[in-house]
């Protein structure tokens, strides 16, 4: 009697161990999470430490993949919104990201759609100079342009950054970083380069080329021999300026027609702000002009070449030889500036609340305002004849 009790205990026993594990078993949890894009980094960017955001319907830990990764290594049930640092300038094609629960099961890997970071800024100069920056025009790392040719002007739009030099040099990148050479369109120096109108637009000797991509070239009938110096968008009409008082109009890059400027000397540099064109040129000639074709003539007190004028921060700023910086409003009064240098300058542009202007000898000089001026190294002692920024 003794031996059947021991044998139903035993019996009892087993059978409570067997319903515990069952019990163990079934409570064991083996379903992954599941992680999808809620809203991809924006792309082109150029911003370094971009936002990017998945869901996640488990909380867990993340493990980034590729060449991004974050601070943030937790994630939590519904949204997830991440800072990607430590990136450059560059392609990321290939970033993922897996979420781990508590229970040490693995999510898909979440492949971050891909993205372009870019520079917030690109100066082109002397024998196939590029400088890029990204720290509000202080720091310049050289880039590989892959030519000795001379670049003279630079511009971005539609994704691409084009530079066009000498010899009918164009160079074309999608980051700032690798640049391809497009086939020659000519072998006379190119100008500058402006996009508008989903068009890209080249000037250069008495030639003018238009592309809507930066690969494929067109060349269009400029109706003037004399020499073509500089482009530019504002709107809705391209406006070109050249020697002899020459200024060319057009509506959509193809056909142009020949304004009167009411002056014969050399007109260079022009841009459109506030509603108002404004072409600079030798002997502090300054035209401004509401509609591109009656140009009125404004007093700059200079008789300084000006090379080069932009428009931002409601200020028109003009630059030019023997380190020449006017500013003005409205493009009717201008006021000199102190540079800080006595070298020619060549080109300025507005961007990322910054005027950024370069020149010769490697000169490289930023404002806020176009009222004061800091110098910054730029690592090359080459000419600098051309600069972009990019919002």
């Amino acid at each position: 009697m003794k031996n059947i009790y021991i044998i139903l205990i035993l019996i009892f026993s087993f059978t409570i161990i067997s319903c515990a594990k069952k019990s163990d078993t079934s409570s064991t949890d083996t379903t992954a999470p599941v992680i999808a894009e809620v809203t991809a980094v924006t792309t082109p960017t150029n911003d370094f430490t971009p936002n990017y955001t998945f869901s996640s319907d488990e909380a867990g830990t993340i493990t980034y993949g590729g060449s991004c990764s974050s601070s943030t290594t937790s994630a939590t049930t519904d949204n997830n919104t991440i800072t990607l640092v430590s990136l450059s300038e560059g392609t990321y094609s290939n970033c993922t990201i897996i979420v781990t629960d508590a229970a040490g099961n693995a999510s898909n890997t979440l492949s971050i759609t891909s993205f372009v970071v870019i520079p917030s800024y690109v100066v082109v100069g002397s024998k196939g100079t590029i400088l890029t920056s990204s720290d509000n025009g202080t720091t310049w790392t050289s880039k590989t342009s892959g030519t000795t040719e001379d670049l003279s002007g630079v511009n971005y739009g539609n994704s691409t950054f084009v530079t066009v030099g000498w010899n009918g040099t164009i160079l074309t990148s999608s980051d700032g970083t690798t640049w391809t050479s497009r086939s020659t369109v000519t072998t006379v120096p190119l100008h500058e380069v402006i996009y508008g109108n989903s068009t890209f637009v080249i000037v250069g000797f008495n030639n003018i080329f238009t592309s809507p991509d930066g690969t494929t070239w067109t060349s269009r009938t400029p109706g003037t021999s004399e020499i073509l110096m500089k482009v530019t968008h504002g709107n809705s009409t391209f406006v070109i300026s050249g020697y002899s008082g020459t200024i060319l109009t057009s509506s959509d890059g193809t056909s142009w027609d020949n304004k009167t400027s009411g002056t014969t000397v050399n007109l260079s540099g022009l841009t459109y702000g506030n509603s108002t064109y404004v072409i600079v040129g030798s002997s502090g000639t300054i035209l401004t002009s509401s509609d591109g074709t009656s140009w009125d003539n404004k007093t700059s007190g200079t008789t300084q070449y000006l090379t080069e004028v932009t428009y931002g921060n409601n200020t028109f700023v003009s630059v030019g030889s023997s380190g020449t910086i006017l500013t003005s409003p409205d493009g009717t009064t201008w006021t000199s500036r102190t540079s800080g240098t006595t070298v020619n300058l060549y080109d300025v542009t507005y961007g990322n609340g910054l005027f950024v202007v370069v020149g010769q000898s490697g000169t490289i000089l930023t404002s806020p305002d176009g009222t004061t001026w800091t110098s910054r190294t730029s690592g090359t002692s080459l000419s600098l004849s051309g600069v972009t920024s990019i919002e």
